[in-house]
Parts: structure tokens; sequence; C-alpha cells
């Protein structure tokens, strides 16, 4: 076993950061970074540079006070938000992102959002289904299945969560799961004294290792542990992916850029890691935007979160515009589900998982314009109600996908269509 040094933190299931990246796992079910890499599975698709990136916002984001402000609604349901016209004649978003109505044709509001289920989790947002009756493996994260179908680029992971563990690799396999690379990660991705020659040494001596145990595995589990271990070894050997978590090899104006003026709010820097990582050439980033639990004060918070996520979120894709990359990333911005019509009596509103809202961007899909329509109350779809299943076929749709024609097996081999029953979104594709 070869270990890369670092520090050994232990996440809450118990297993140790340093345990987490070791190279070449010697048990037959100790996946680790060499399980997060694989060959392409799709010949040719290697070469493509098409990628998401997920920003989530955990707590549920009031649809209400951003895209779908009810101007002519009593003011318990209209709320203290007044609404301003946008770039797109006939759009109007909240005051408190006015970025994001200055850059509306880059952009595509959903304001029906239906088909989520009123729980704390981001299982919904990453799969596109239910936790309940899962098949065997569970589902798997839009991030497991782009690196299951498209590969990794040479020292770079497919599917990279900058906010730690939100989503599941599930029947995709445990090699396509998400790579954390906050905290004591990064001291695992150098080799902290471990020279190349020495690395290639015992590289030399896990490959014919790992051999000997594919051969003598009947089961054929072994398959591909060669192609898992190069990859491994790319990480630790390139510095693409350090490069790319690194902001000191950003140009400072760009770093301002994603840098708010005013004083005390924090730094968007994470927006521009994963315009970094996409280009560097993962395929899936994930990022959380936390603080849209709004039981009560929702307006004081508002007040914060709002131009925050506007800043961010703009700056992100007015970049990917800028550098060419528009029509190969896609962005989506969610929660898990939306806020209550009516505010109560804490200023507040509750979980309203019966319709909600998205922000889609990139992906070469046809932006300025919103999809769906709430009633005067916004608390029903009146119009053109969008599935989250939709969305999802959407993104899989713009890496190249055919979300309702390819399939993927379970543990017990059933396949099961990337999305079900829901194509991409006609209106942007």
């Amino acid at each position: 076993m070869l270990t890369i040094l670092g520090n050994s933190q232990l996440f809450c299931d118990g297993v140790s950061r340093r345990n987490f990246l070791r190279i070449g796992a010697l048990g037959m079910g100790a996946f680790s970074l060499p399980s997060l890499m694989r060959l392409d599975a799709l010949a040719g698709n290697g070469a493509s540079n098409k990628s998401v990136i997920m920003v989530y916002l955990p707590g549920g984001a009031s649809h209400l006070d951003m895209y779908d402000i009810k101007e002519n609604a009593p003011s318990e349901i209209r709320g203290e938000f007044r609404a301003i016209p946008t770039n797109v004649p006939g759009i109007r978003v909240c005051e408190h992102m006015p970025r994001l109505a200055a850059n509306m044709d880059k952009f595509v509001p959903i304001r029906a959002l239906v088909g989520q289920v009123d729980q704390h989790s981001p299982f919904q947002t990453m799969t596109g289904r239910v936790e309940q009756n899962q098949p065997p493996g569970g589902w798997p994260s839009v991030g497991a299945t782009l690196s299951r179908f498209l590969g990794s680029h040479e020292g770079v992971p497919a599917f990279i969560a900058l906010s730690g563990r939100t989503a599941q690799s599930g029947y995709a396999g445990a090699a396509h799961g998400s790579f954390e690379p906050s905290g004591p990660g990064k001291n695992d991705m150098v080799l902290n004294g471990v020279t190349l020659d020495r690395l290639e040494n015992r590289k030399s001596l896990l490959t014919a290792f790992d051999k000997f145990r594919r051969d003598a595995d009947a089961s054929k589990m072994m398959e591909g542990f060669d192609g898992f271990n190069q990859k491994a070894f790319d990480v630790i050997t390139s510095s693409r992916l350090v490069k790319a978590l690194d902001l000191k090899n950003e140009d400072p104006n760009v770093v301002a850029r994603y840098n708010m003026p005013a004083q005390g709010r924090r730094g968007l820097e994470n927006f521009l890691i994963a315009r970094r990582l996409v280009e560097a050439g993962a395929r899936c980033v994930t990022l959380n935007f936390g603080g849209w639990d709004t039981h009560s004060q929702n307006f004081v918070t508002l007040r914060t979160q709002l131009p925050q996520l506007d800043h961010g979120v703009t700056t992100l894709v007015e970049e990917l515009h800028e550098r060419g990359l528009a029509k190969d990333v896609s962005v989506v911005v969610w929660g898990e589900f939306g806020r209550t019509p009516r505010v109560n009596g804490t200023a507040g509103r509750d979980h309203w998982s019966r319709v909600g809202s998205a922000l889609l961007a990139g992906g070469g899909m046809k932006t300025g314009q919103v999809l769906g329509q709430t009633d005067r109350g916004g608390g029903e779809a009146a119009d053109r109600p969008v599935n989250v299943g939709e969305v999802l076929a959407t993104l899989y749709h713009n890496c190249g996908l055919r979300p309702n024609e390819q399939t993927l097996p379970d543990f017990a081999g059933r396949p099961h269509y990337l999305v079900d029953k829901h194509a991409p979104i006609s209106e942007l594709v």
C-alpha cells in the first residue's frame, strides 16, 4: 500500500482523509482515490469538454422573492421586495438581483418548478429522483453519471464536490463518487517527500500485484483496477488539479471580480474555483451556497443572501461567455423546494414543495426567456410546469448524452434510463 502523507482528520463516517486518498486499495471493497478515477466509458467521449456546474441552495430558497415577485398580490403574499425590469423586455426579477437583471439574456429563470418533496436534502436535486424505493445500489447523482459516461481528463477527477459529500455514486459505482478537495485533502494531493522515481517503483509493484489479483479473481470485480490506479497516479503526479484549486494561479483582477466590495460579506471564491475546475477538465462541479431556510426574518436574511448570490452566479456566467465556455458548460442554481406564498407571523416563509424555482444558464441553451408561471398567489403552477426530471434530462442532453435512450444497470443488473419519463426541456434545446 502506498499512502501519500497528509493529515488524518476523521470524517463523520470514521474514514480519514488519508485513508480516503490511498493509492491501490488492498481490500476488495476499499474504494479510494483510484476508485474515483476510471477509463473513459464511451469511446470518443473523453475528448468532450461538456460539463455541469450545480449551485445548490440548502434550505430551499424563496421563489416568490427572487424570480416570481407577485407585484399585484396583497402584501402578506407579495412581501417586502419590489421587482425591477431586466435587459429582456417583459422579464422582471427582485430588486436585490440587479446584476442578474442586467444579464437576463444569458439566463433562464424557471418559475414553476414541480415534483419536489418537503425534505431538507440535496438528494433530489442531485439525482432527479426521490429517496424512497431505490433500486439496488441506489440512484446515482448527475456527477456520478457524467463521470461514468464521459470519463475524466488526465489529472482531474470527473466529479468534484467543493462543499463536501452532497451526492451519492449509487449504481454508477464507487469509482464515480465525488472527489472532495476541501480541508486536509489538499495536503494529500502532493507527494510530501516521496520522489517520483520511488513513486514509479511502487506503481510498477502495485500494477503487478493488481494484475495478479485480477487474474485470480473469477468474479471479475478487479477488472479495470489498473485503469483506476493510473488515474490516481495522474492526479498525484499532475499539477492540473492542484493549480486549478489554487487561486494564486489566477489573475488578481479576475479574483477581484468575485469579491463583493461591501465590508463583512463573504468571499465568493468557490464560484471562481468551479469555473477553473471545468476549464481544467472536470465534468461536474457542485457547490453549496447556504442560508435559505427562512422560517423567520425572511426579508432581513435575503437582503444579504440575494446580492451575494446575484454577484457570484452572474460573475461566473459572464466569465463563461467571455472565455468561450458558455456552449459547453451548463449552470443550474436551485434548492430543495420553494417557500410558502403567505408570510408567517415571524416575517418568514415556511417550506413549500408544491412549486419552486431554478435558474439555468450556458450549455448552448436558448436563454433570455422565462419558463413556467405560478398562479396569482404563487402557490401553484398555473402554466408550463417544469419537472425536476426535465432539468436533469436537459443537463444530460447538453453534455451530449441521450437521457431517454441510454441506460445504466443497477447492482442487480436491471437497466435504468438516465431520467425516467421526462425529456429535455424542448424550449431550451
